[in-house]
């Protein structure tokens, strides 16, 4: 319903009021230029049957010839159905105005050549119009493909960056488990908080600032008790909410890499987040120790960033800016985000 509602009033709306003024003029100037002559005025009255014809020559041309017509079979194919609606029409009105016009209104000179000239300049007008309103919806037709394309290519990296990041959760549970430790139910209890997140919020396409750093703020807690004195975590979280919206789940893979890979046979291992905001742009800093000479030789590793890194580039093409460097001992990632009105 929602989008009828939108074809109606941005087409069919304009559509209409085309048609109404057009055709009003169409019908009213003839009547308006001969108010002095009586006898003009009544024969322009008696012929308005007439001119209503080319209402019908009008949409054969604009709604069936050039889209189906000129579209399927091409310019010769359109050039002779036209030349045909035109002739067709021209007999139309010769006849019409045999039986419609009295006989006292009748012009003597009105012949085949007087009948054509108005079937052909509302041809004209018809085929100007019908190229220009084709044209448009041609170009909005592929809007909503490229639309489509876009929308499907983003929902196939969130469906590649949800399960990515189930599988590292996991991991951080069966380690706990199997070392026998207290905080195996609260982090079942941390786990189930982030999946309600994931299933149902970020679901939407744009969610709450605020709730995507109470989302990062559980995930960092979760990785506190998995860790406890073994890592190192530094979270600094700096800002005031002002209503911003962000694309859900942007920061986090930053995150999920750091904890990846900068943990395990690191020594004393240092894991820093900064997150600093204002109403405009957001700045995201992530660091985590490495240990020299390490490489990844997991097919997985870096899925979560080369993911939103594209998610970045279609949704937020020339307002955001991602860097990762090795600076040192120091693996460094950084985002900034121009957050977008709405």
């Amino acid at each position: 319903m929602i989008i009828l509602k939108q074809k109606i009033t941005k087409s069919g709306i304009l559509k209409l009021l085309f048609h109404l003024v057009f055709w009003s003029v169409w019908i009213a100037l003839p009547i308006i230029n001969a108010s002095d002559n009586e006898r003009h005025r009544q024969f322009s009255i008696a012929v308005i049957p007439i001119s209503l014809t080319n209402i019908p020559l009008f949409l054969s041309n604009t709604e069936l010839l050039i889209p189906l017509i000129l579209r399927k079979k091409g310019a010769l194919a359109y050039l002779a159905s036209l030349f045909l609606l035109i002739a067709l029409f021209a007999v139309i009105q010769m006849v019409m105005k045999e039986y419609i016009v009295p006989h006292h209104l009748q012009r003597h000179h009105w012949n085949w050549f007087w009948a054509v000239i108005p079937v052909i300049f509302v041809t004209a007008i018809a085929t100007g119009y019908g190229f220009i309103t084709y044209y448009i919806e041609q170009e909005k037709i592929q809007q909503e493909e490229r639309q489509e394309r876009l929308q499907s290519e983003l929902s196939f990296l969130r469906s590649q960056i949800s399960p990515h990041f189930i599988f590292n959760i996991l991991n951080s549970m069966v380690y706990l488990i199997r070392s026998k430790s207290d905080q195996a139910e609260p982090v079942t209890i941390k786990l189930s908080e982030l999946m309600r997140y994931m299933l149902y919020e970020s679901s939407d396409a744009l969610v709450p600032l605020d709730k995507e750093l109470e989302y990062l703020n559980n995930y960092i807690d979760l990785q506190k008790i998995r860790f406890e004195e073994d890592v190192e975590i530094r979270l600094s979280i700096e800002g005031k909410p002002a209503g911003q919206i962000i694309e859900p789940m942007l920061m986090i893979p930053f995150v999920e890499n750091a904890f990846k890979h900068g943990v395990g046979m690191i020594h004393e291992p240092i894991i820093e987040i900064e997150v600093k905001y204002d109403a405009a742009d957001l700045f995201c800093l992530v660091r985590n120790k490495t240990a020299p000479g390490t490489e990844d030789k997991d097919n997985s590793s870096g899925i979560g960033l080369r993911n939103v890194k594209r998610r970045l580039e279609l949704l937020y093409p020339g307002a955001h800016k991602v860097s990762t460097s090795q600076e040192g001992e120091w693996f460094v990632a950084q985002l900034h985000l121009h957050f977008q009105k709405h």
